[in-house]
């Protein structure tokens, strides 16, 4: 998967995924003196939008074969075999944790979430970028036949490996909406929890602060 993964992304979206970057780069707003933690980074081509000088970015990822292409493509960042539920990293060590598109995917949400937030420095935030639920009532119809049709049709075109998206739409219905999982990032520990939806709510930012004064 690794090696077309980033090429199948943008067809699958059909090119959104570059404005959803866009938002959580925004969203993030690294400054230098930051270190930054991406969690299923991939290939790093979400990692790379918060690299600025003076700012640390480590692109954590649980799979080896992403991790081998990102740093072929990205070798100004700092790529780490990361288990979302057991960061191999220090207390307090990021000012800021971000997930695009992985938190769906790990096993235990809330021990990720908890995870999360024991390496995050007090005052520091969590930037959590997922797929979500469409909220205009009369878009919904056509997005659900594009997850139960299309997205598999695509996905068999874009990718080398289709089989490894046949779970990409169930997953996506069976994921806590907005609310949900702003509910599940409050009981892990996080405060201030604001909710951001993009592209009609098929995406959702969800953006929150650990307690406590850097």
């Amino acid at each position: 998967v690794a090696e077309t993964y980033d090429v199948a992304n943008d067809l699958l979206s059909a090119g959104r995924d570059r404005a959803w970057r866009k938002a959580t780069a925004k969203a993030v707003d690294s400054k230098p003196g930051q270190s930054i933690l991406d969690l299923a980074a991939g290939t790093g081509s979400s990692s790379v939008t918060f690299l600025k000088p003076g700012v640390r970015v480590v692109a954590g990822d649980f799979s080896q074969g992403m991790l081998n292409v990102g740093r072929k493509r990205h070798p100004e960042l700092e790529f780490v075999f990361a288990d979302a539920t057991a960061l191999p990293f220090e207390n307090e060590e990021f000012d800021i944790v971000t997930i695009s598109f992985g938190l769906r995917n790990v096993v235990d949400t809330s021990k990720a979430l908890r995870e999360m937030l024991r390496v995050t420095k007090p005052g520091g935030h969590l930037v959590v970028c997922e797929f979500s639920q469409v909220q205009n009532s009369l878009i919904r119809p056509f997005y659900n036949f594009y997850l139960a049709k299309l997205l598999p049709a695509i996905s068999r075109l874009a990718s080398k490996t289709p089989e490894a998206y046949t779970y990409l739409s169930d997953s996506i219905k069976a994921w806590p909406n907005q609310e949900a999982l702003a509910t599940l990032i409050s009981e892990a520990g996080w405060t201030n929890v604001q909710v951001q939806n993009l592209t009609f709510g098929a995406v959702a930012l969800h953006i929150a602060t650990k307690a406590g004064a850097r």
